[in-house]
């Protein structure tokens, strides 16, 4: 099998108004443990040779000490400040990878650190899928009926369900195919206003298609205080 290096960068910038918590998510006690924990807790037992992990411009030096010290891992190689949106603290990842040297073809996994539940099946088929398609997704098939609205909000079409899909993380990539697309991407005068996911920086700014593999149904994102009761419940069934 090819031997390349592996890097994740896990994301835990955002403060997640829809919380409705004075303690941002990904620092809120899952099973007694800050949400992000058991993300990066995945990565590492995965065997990542280098992750990175975002936080927020004040909580650099927190996240050192309560997170990467605390609980003691080993291949969190750096923690660096994120950005004001999403895409900003992904390319702030992606830059501490490349001061490193991590290697063009090298593999790199992006994940929402408020998607406490990742496992490492998951995160072995985004390996794998980079591996044979350059660049691929977590993602699982939507099981309710999708319908868009018009202007008014009145129902305007119902695409066919078995072509959509719900997009998760991790977002996995040839670290030097994501790189450039970010460099393309913060190019002076590009509209990165409708960017909401990596996945749509290398479709904007490259011909590489991107290729769906299994997520999981409990892969959830902890984004309201309704999703923490439900990550409670799987975490109490999930199997280590």
């Amino acid at each position: 099998m090819e031997q390349v290096k592996t890097a994740a960068i896990v994301l835990a910038a955002g403060h997640g108004k829809r919380m409705h918590s004075k303690v941002a998510k990904q620092y809120l006690l899952l099973k007694g443990e800050p949400v992000v924990v058991h993300a990066l807790r995945a990565f590492e037992k995965a065997g990542m040779d280098e992750i990175i992990l975002v936080a927020g411009a004040d909580e650099v030096e927190f996240c050192k000490r309560n997170i990467v010290e605390q609980y003691g891992f080993t291949r969190v190689r750096q923690v660096v400040a994120g950005g004001k949106e999403r895409y900003d603290s992904v390319r702030n990842g992606l830059c501490a990878l490349k001061a490193v040297g991590f290697a063009e073809d090298g593999i790199v996994l992006i994940h929402d650190g408020a998607r406490p539940l990742v496992n490492g099946e998951i995160i072995a088929r985004a390996v794998d899928g980079v591996r044979e398609f350059s660049a691929c997704v977590a993602s699982m098939p939507v099981k309710d009926t999708i319908k868009a609205a018009d202007a008014e909000g009145f129902s305007a079409s119902t695409p066919d369900r078995s072509t959509l899909w719900q997009i998760q993380t991790p977002q996995a990539f040839r670290f030097g195919l994501i790189y450039r697309a970010y460099e393309k991407v913060f190019a002076p005068g590009t509209d990165r206003s409708r960017i909401t996911d990596d996945a749509m920086v290398v479709e904007l700014m490259t011909d590489t298609k991107v290729k769906f593999i299994e997520g999981s149904y409990s892969n959830i994102k902890v984004t309201t205080p309704e999703d923490m009761i439900i990550a409670e419940a799987l975490c109490a069934h999930r199997v280590q």
